[in-house]
């Protein structure tokens, strides 16, 4: 056992022998330890091996949580995301308590083992956000590290008890977020995985589910004629040596088709695609990209390039980076001149062997850590929009990497290459220049549930946008004014617009700050001037109550007519799951709304109740004689039912999380 866990079993004992009297300060005790027990690596397992224990030693005695018969699977949600830390945990032991009653670890007079598997399967049902490893922001900021640990509970909750008891829910949430298109898909393989041995071995209906489970799994496992039995790897590159070109290019075709439907790249594409280049067969590269005539052409012009980053980067273990590279192709990036010779450089790399160590103790021995490095590469240029923090207060670190991917891809492959081989990053202040491996480590050290150039970065971003934000200290106003120019590069906005007063967090000059983002950004009121480049911004972001949760960093990316001619301004967030409710109607939207892959949207006046901080240029302002004082009152109603009720918030002196 470890030490935390041989206190929480101590602390389990001293429970057991308090008196009534001191019984709560007992509890408290329980659930403290218990908190960072979820929160480490093997701790749950741990607390399930202790469940038998919480019920007779009075962990619940006197909480709401003391009848298990009359707990109400529906109510687990509020639980979570408006609930005090320590009733968090409570409810977490008490899922376990269920656990081990289900399965028949401990008898309990007041419900039966077929109850609390139903109650379980109700609750994986009703919170398949933590099941696939999303904590929404408002848990993310409240709970910190634990957000994670209430996650990993579920998902182990899900093991134990099998997927076939929420297959069709799952199933639903899982082409949710792939809807998105995010880098990171280990997640959503590994549920995928388990689904088909669910489908192969109880032959379960999953509902009304069951195609778009199939697809799915056929998506990852069988999405080819040639490898329609999921036949193996040496078994099916001994069959594409023995199909001819028709049968070759069906491949080809069935590989592109899925891989853009889904969003998910099967090992046999990873496969494919080598073997095409190893045998003189790449003219059908393109097919099995599934390339338009513009990526055709850039596959064209740079052959060369893109032969050997798939010969260096796309394997098994990597083999998601091969849609990274297809929409690299599609995008243009490539024709951009240092991009090129920028990418050449990052595959011939040498790491230092901090990076080396670093990238293998995450991602593992069986590919070189320079080659998960190099697809993570090809994969954020690909998809500047799939970075996500994970479960990291590191919103800023992530935007200003999808922000260089998509507009300033040079710069993020200049420090890229500085990191990996320097162990540090040189990035300048108002002409004073910052050494990220000359400064303590800010809010974090590593990074570890992230992609490959995420974990390599975010630990140097954090540490120099924090010691910018210790050089702006003193001078009276919200540090961002200076630090998202400094940080994210020349084409944000010098003027800077902030709704709130950074020393007392009351409003101020609100009208003002509406109208000046309607004129600036407002197709109808700026002269149909769209946004050029994409735009840091500040949003308050509030709970499915409209609570005010916190002050959180999304990028402004362009504001547009949707097909319903609702005009909706279209922005990146970095948490890695933009479909959150912030309440009183104000939900965010990531599909049907004209949103491309990666992008959320709220129509304008919603998008601007939430809105407390944004950068703009004077020199691009129209003057407009439109009347805009309907979406201004819209906005401001809005705001101030929300997170500036009172006209008060809390000061933003503290950084943006």
């Amino acid at each position: 056992m470890s030490d935390t866990s041989d206190k929480f079993v101590h602390a389990l004992s001293s429970l057991e022998r308090a008196s009534r009297v001191g019984r709560f300060r007992h509890q408290q005790q329980v659930l403290e330890i218990g908190a960072r027990m979820l929160a480490t690596p093997g701790g749950i397992e741990q607390l399930d091996e202790q469940a038998v224990r919480f019920e007779s030693a009075g962990l619940f005695a006197g909480t709401d949580w003391s009848e298990p018969g009359k707990l109400v699977a529906a109510l687990v949600p509020n639980t979570l995301e408006f609930g005090e830390r320590n009733t968090v945990v409570l409810d977490c032991m008490s899922q376990l308590r269920m656990l081990a009653i289900a399965q028949g670890r401990c008898a309990s007079e007041k419900i039966t083992a077929d109850q609390a598997r139903t109650f379980l399967s109700q609750v994986l049902a009703l919170n398949l956000r933590l099941v696939v490893g999303h904590a929404d922001e408002s848990m993310r900021t409240r709970l910190g590290k634990l957000g994670g640990g209430v996650s990993a509970l579920y998902q182990y909750l899900l093991a134990q008890l099998g997927y076939d008891c929420i297959l069709s829910q799952l199933v639903e949430e899982i082409w949710r977020i792939l809807a998105q298109r995010p880098i990171q898909v280990a997640g959503v393989k590994n549920m995928i995985a388990q689904m088909a041995s669910v489908l192969a071995n109880t032959g379960s209906s999953v509902g009304g589910a069951r195609l778009g489970a199939d697809r799915l799994v056929c998506a990852l496992f069988s999405p080819t004629q040639g490898c329609i039995d999921d036949p193996g790897i040496e078994i099916y590159q001994a069959r594409l040596a023995s199909m001819d070109t028709s049968a070759l290019q069906q491949e080809a075709y069935g590989f592109a088709r899925s891989m853009h439907d889904v969003g998910l790249v099967a090992d046999y594409h990873a496969i494919f695609v080598r073997w095409l280049l190893a045998n003189d067969r790449a003219s059908l590269l393109p097919s099995a990209l599934g390339l338009s005539s513009t990526g055709n052409d850039i596959l064209a012009s740079y052959q060369h390039l893109v032969h050997a980053l798939v010969e260096e980067a796309i394997f098994v273990e990597t083999a998601q980076s091969l849609y990274g590279l297809t929409l690299l192709l599609e995008n243009g990036t490539l024709h951009l001149m240092p991009i090129g010779p920028g990418l050449w450089r990052q595959i011939k790399l040498q790491l230092s062997s901090e990076t080396d160590n670093q990238l293998q103790r995450i991602f593992g021995h069986a590919q070189a850590p320079r080659v998960h490095l190099l697809a993570g590469v090809i994969s954020l240029l690909g998809q500047p929009l799939g970075i996500s923090q994970g479960n990291n207060p590191t919103c800023q670190s992530a935007r200003a990497l999808s922000m260089w991917a998509y507009n300033d891809p040079d710069y993020l492959l200049h420090i890229i290459a500085q990191a990996a081989r320097n162990d540090g990053v040189v990035m300048h202040f108002e002409g004073q220049p910052i050494d990220s491996s000359a400064l303590a480590p800010a809010s974090i050290v590593q990074v570890l549930d992230t992609d490959p150039v995420s974990v390599l970065l975010v630990p140097h971003l954090d540490r120099i946008y924090h010691e910018m934000g210790r050089l702006c200290a003193g001078r009276g106003e919200d540090p961002h004014k200076w630090i998202n120019p400094e940080l994210h590069g020349w084409w944000v906005g010098r003027d800077f617009f902030i709704a709130v007063d950074i020393y007392t967090g009351l409003l101020h000059n609100y009208d003002a700050f509406l109208r000046q983002f309607i004129r600036g950004f407002h197709p109808y009121y700026n002269g149909n001037q769209p946004v050029i480049h994409p735009q840091p911004v500040g949003l308050a972001v509030t709970d499915s109550n409209a609570g005010f949760v916190g002050w959180h960093a999304v990028t402004l990316l362009r504001v547009a007519l949707d097909q319903e001619k609702v005009m909706r301004v279209y922005f990146f967030n970095p948490n890695g799951d933009g479909a959150q409710n912030w309440g009183n109607g104000v939900t965010v939207s990531i599909q049907g709304s004209g949103e491309r892959f990666g992008e959320c949207s709220l129509p304008f006046e919603q998008f601007l109740s939430r809105l407390y901080l944004f950068h703009d240029d004077a020199i691009d302002l129209v003057e407009t004689s439109g009347d805009f004082n309907e979406v201004v009152e819209a906005s401001r109603s809005m705001g101030l039912a929300s997170w500036a009720a009172g006209k008060a918030g809390e000061a933003l002196s503290q950084a943006e999380s």
